[in-house]
């Protein structure tokens, strides 16, 4: 089987998650700038096979896209034509950076790792991943 890899889109950075080959596990992988991320992804797919990515769909509370969204839509047509064998699958990601603070802080990082947004984007990922996960069972 071929893994399956979450994406917690961001203007700036974004963080990454991916599965064992059996699509069983979520993990972090890393935080990329967003500049680089085709590229990150491409070089990946090279590496590992991938079946699926996951984006998380940022959502306002009234079920209104958020802004981020056209930058998304934007990414999702490159991505498309970059990786057309690979399937694109969308998550609803409301309030899964507050999941993820609240992750670190139940696993009992301290202030100053909880600080680090690199780390916040890769557990958000992961939770969008596990989302989807879920979802397919």
């Amino acid at each position: 089987m071929a893994r399956l890899m979450a994406i917690d889109y961001g203007t700036k950075r974004t963080g990454l998650a991916i599965t064992d080959e059996l699509q069983i596990i979520a993990s972090g992988l890393t935080t990329v700038s967003t500049s680089d991320l085709l590229a990150f992804i491409a070089d990946y797919s090279k590496k590992e096979s991938l079946e699926t990515i996951i984006i998380g769909e940022p959502k306002r509370l009234h079920n209104e896209a958020s802004d981020v969204e056209q930058d998304i839509q934007k990414f999702i047509r490159k991505l498309s034509k970059t990786l057309p064998k690979i399937n694109i699958a969308r998550v609803d990601e409301r309030f899964t950076s507050k999941m993820a603070f609240q992750t670190m802080i139940d696993s009992g990082l301290s202030k100053k790792k909880r600080r680090d947004k690199n780390l916040v984007d890769e557990i958000s990922a992961t939770i969008i991943l596990q989302s989807y996960l879920y979802s397919k069972s």
